[in-house]
């Protein structure tokens, strides 16, 4: 059964100051349209600009995920995208009356308390989910960053933070059922940063809007009693912070023994919102930040978008195992009776650039007039252009304005016909996209009946415009 897209059923608000510029900002949450997505909107400038929630609109990663378009942007956006992904919301118009969300106590908490106030409204649009059908990693040895994506039937993802602290030491957590697991469990997970980022920061004035109580402070260097005077100045604390015996400043008390894990995969949750989709699969996740979060949803992102210029024209009733049915190639190929060769899609690779198709070939085959009479037999220029056309499907893929594009023949090498391809048969058809030179495409086909090789040939394409 398809799951729906939903959104809020009321307006909300929630007010604070910024982490960042220590300013009183609103954040209002409003109900959107289908395939909406998530939307920033800054309401103190004119004329208002809509910013969308993608990784093609981050533009800084300094101190969190920040938006942009043209000269306006959106702060610290994590936390709040975790909020709707946590809370399974599609669609959503989030308006703000300052560069960033207020930061509450540095968790997603007070936006889920926020938006669970507002209700939610199912909508008439499926959700239209990418699903990782093979694996994607990204690694970044400097960093001893490692995150990969598996394949699984639903959203999971575990991570794993080592710091080389001995008050954080080696944590991991794990989600795996978003709907139960993520209100109680890590909604409330707070921030963190070390003492000397802390101090740091606030010399640069990074944080006027940082205090004790929205973020937890990791004591990773020793401490003089000056030092913590100077720490209830800065920050206008009624009392002078101590060290204690727990590892973090003040001696706070953590909400989750693992509680630094859990806000890693928070913030992760929020950047891979970013994809622009929900996504299905299983997320490994070693030292994550937000550097490489969004550099892994840049991958991913990639993926569905070349995935998608085919699938969409897949019905909601296909068959299980058939990529793409007769209908869908026909919105898609230019090719008509009697010369559309292939007939549905089985597979589609856009990481490997593979592709396999199926013609089945009948009787009613218009070329067994005369080819040959009494002893019909499918011609192998015929054959070639069965191949081609399943390849055609790859370099469609490749091509940003496709429906504006013919794919044309520029050359045939190392063809061969090793069987007779008859009525009755059913030709399965691989092809992979080998390389690009100057606006050539080239592609390595072959055509099987009964898992025995009938055919194959080395192309070579060309790009026109209709």
């Amino acid at each position: 059964m398809n799951e729906k897209q939903r959104t809020i059923k009321n307006p909300v608000s929630f007010s604070g100051i910024g982490l960042h510029t220590g300013k009183s900002s609103t954040i209002t949450f409003y109900p959107a349209p289908e395939n909406y997505g998530y939307r920033f909107v800054r309401t103190d400038i004119e004329p208002q600009v809509e910013i969308p929630a993608l990784v093609d609109y981050v533009v800084d990663l300094s101190r969190g995920t920040t938006l942009g378009l043209d000269d306006v942007k959106v702060h610290t956006v994590e936390h709040v995208l975790a909020s709707l992904v946590g809370l399974r919301i599609d669609n959503c118009k989030i308006e703000l009356s300052g560069i960033e969300p207020p930061v509450g106590d540095g968790s997603s908490l007070p936006y889920v308390d926020t938006l669970l106030k507002a209700g939610f409204v199912e909508q008439n649009e499926d959700r239209d989910f990418f699903v990782v059908e093979e694996p994607v990693s990204f690694k970044n040895e400097e960093n001893e960053v490692d995150i990969v994506a598996l394949p699984t039937n639903d959203y999971r993802i575990t991570v794993m933070v080592d710091y080389h602290n001995p008050a954080l030491g080696s944590q991991h957590t794990g989600v795996f059922n978003l709907e139960k697991e993520f209100v109680e469990e890590f909604a409330p997970a707070r921030t963190f940063c070390f003492l000397t980022e802390l101090q740091m920061l606030r010399k640069q004035e990074l944080i006027k809007g940082g205090q004790l109580d929205n973020a937890l402070v990791i004591i990773d260097k020793e401490i003089t009693q000056p030092e913590l005077e100077k720490l209830k100045e800065d920050f206008n604390l009624d009392h002078t912070p101590i060290v204690g015996n727990s590892g973090y400043l003040d001696n706070r008390k953590l909400r989750y023994k693992n509680e630094p894990a859990r806000h890693k995969l928070l913030d992760m949750l929020g950047d891979l919102s970013l994809i622009g989709v929900p996504i299905k699969a299983q997320i490994l996740a070693a030292r994550p930040g937000h550097a490489s979060n969004i550099e892994f949803a840049k991958k991913i992102r990639k993926l569905y978008l070349k995935k998608k210029k085919l699938t969409q024209f897949r019905g909601k009733d296909t068959k299980s195992g058939v990529v793409l049915d007769i209908n869908g190639l026909l919105k898609i190929m230019p090719h008509r009776y009697p010369f559309l060769l292939i007939d549905k899609v089985l597979s589609f690779d856009t990481e490997n650039k593979t592709v396999i198709g199926v013609k089945n070939v009948t009787m009613n085959e218009e070329f067994f007039q005369g080819h040959f009479p009494g002893n019909p037999v499918m011609p192998g220029v015929l054959i070639t252009e069965s191949m081609a056309q399943t390849g055609c499907l790859l370099i469609i893929n490749e091509e940003p304005k496709w429906e504006n594009k013919l794919v044309l023949f520029m050359g045939i090498k190392n063809a061969k016909f090793r069987k007779p391809v008859i009525p009755g048969d059913q030709l399965i058809m691989s092809a992979k996209l080998t390389g690009k030179k100057l606006g050539a495409y080239f592609l390595d086909v072959t055509a099987t009946v009964d898992g025995q090789v009938v055919a194959q040939a080395e192309l070579q394409t060309v790009v026109i415009d209709k």
